[in-house]
């Protein structure tokens, strides 16, 4: 007897092709958090999914089957699609990596699916996009169960950071060791969202790629490789 999960909250991570006419797409989804699904024949012209299997879509899914790849049977737009341009499309992409990287399959995260929602907005609206990355970043690596302990830091201490210990005081900051290095007074910001002060957005922003990469492991991000050649006027901070 199939297992079938029906009317899911859910938004398009990525899509590739998959054998002669069908998608192969992962999806973060409400309550059951990252699945991945195939569409029958999503690649055929005439496929009524084909169009709404578009990251940044607002979808309500149905699908089918009992082992990690499912079949989806029924997919329909909720809302219209975002549609984002420039550093915040490749900053979406960004974000759409993170989550189809390291979220486990059918893990749910209903809490970080909102925290999803709100970057989108904010994205989209590209008032403050950095902001909106940094809350998110943070957010996810929470969800992760991945917290940074910082009870013991001390405002005028300088601490290395250590993936593995986490952070740990020095007395010397070298050359070798300055990326990896910041104040107790930083560290506190951090944890305390406190980004309206543009030295904690900075350092938010190396704590969280440092962090992020020891998840990641050695394969580089797609959007980051993307970002890095985009260069217009307005381009946001580089991830």
């Amino acid at each position: 007897m199939s297992y079938q999960v029906e009317a899911q909250a859910a938004y398009v991570l990525h899509t590739r092709p998959y054998r002669e006419t069908s998608l192969l797409v992962d999806l973060f989804t409400l309550e059951q958090g990252r699945v991945s699904a195939v569409v029958k024949g999503g690649r055929s012209p005439r496929s009524r999914m084909r169009a709404m299997m578009q990251p940044f879509t607002p979808l309500q899914v149905s699908w089918r089957g009992r082992h990690e790849l499912k079949t989806l049977i029924q997919a329909e737009a909720v809302a219209s699609p975002m549609f984002l341009k420039g550093s915040a499309l490749i900053c979406g992409l960004y974000v759409n990596e993170l989550l189809e990287r390291l979220l486990q399959p059918s893990d749910p995260h209903p809490r970080l699916y909102v925290y999803y929602q709100y970057v989108l907005n904010e994205l989209l609206a590209a008032s403050d996009i950095e902001l909106a990355l940094r809350t998110f970043e943070q957010q996810l690596l929470q969800q992760l169960g991945y917290q940074f302990d910082v009870q013991q830091c001390m405002p005028e201490v300088v601490y290395r950071y250590e993936p593995s210990q986490g952070f740990i005081a020095v007395a010397q900051i070298t050359e070798t060791l300055k990326p990896f290095c910041f104040s107790g007074e930083q560290l506190l910001g951090i944890v305390a969202e406190q980004y309206h002060r543009p030295e904690i957005r900075r350092a938010a922003k190396r704590l969280m790629r440092l962090a992020l990469e020891t998840l990641l492991g050695h394969r580089p991000l797609r959007s980051r490789e993307l970002l890095q050649g985009y260069t217009p006027k307005n381009r946001e901070p580089e991830r």
